[in-house]
C-alpha cells in the first residue's frame, strides 16, 4: 500500500491550492481517506474525510467553508482543495487511509508542504 502526495506548493494569501494523494496497492474505494494538517510547532489537525466509493464527505467545522475533498476512482487519487488561503494555512498536509475495523490510520502519505506567503 502506498499513498503518494503531490509536491510542495507556495501560494499568495487569497489564492487556492489543490493537493493530490495517489493510492496504490489496494482497492481505493474500500477505505475512507482522511486529510490532516500540521502547522509549524502545532499538533495534528483533522480536516475531514472522503469516502471514495460514493464521494461522501465530512468536513471539520473550522475549514468547511473553504475546503473541498474529491476522489477520482479512475486514477485512485484523492484531492483536497483549499481556497481563500491565509498565512495560518501554512502547514504540512497529509492524507491517511482509515482502517474501518479499528477506526485508526494504517497508511499515510509522505506529506505536502503548503506555504502561504506574500
Amino acid at each position: 500500500v502506498h499513498l503518494v502526495q503531490s509536491g510542495a506548493e507556495l501560494r499568495n494569501p487569497g489564492a487556492s491550492v489543490k493537493v493530490s494523494c495517489k493510492a496504490s496497492g489496494y482497492t481505493f474505494t474500500s477505505y475512507y481517506i482522511d486529510w490532516v494538517r500540521q502547522a509549524p510547532g502545532q499538533g495534528l489537525e483533522w480536516m475531514g474525510r472522503i469516502d471514495p466509493e460514493d464521494g461522501g464527505t465530512k468536513y471539520a467545522q473550522n475549514v468547511q467553508d473553504r475546503v473541498t475533498f474529491t476522489a477520482d476512482t479512475s486514477t485512485s487519487t484523492a484531492y483536497v482543495e483549499l481556497s481563500s488561503l491565509r498565512s495560518e494555512d501554512t502547514a504540512m498536509y497529509y492524507c491517511a487511509r482509515l482502517r474501518g475495523s479499528t477506526w485508526s490510520y494504517d497508511y499515510w502519505g509522505q506529506g505536502t508542504q503548503v506555504t502561504v506567503s506574500s
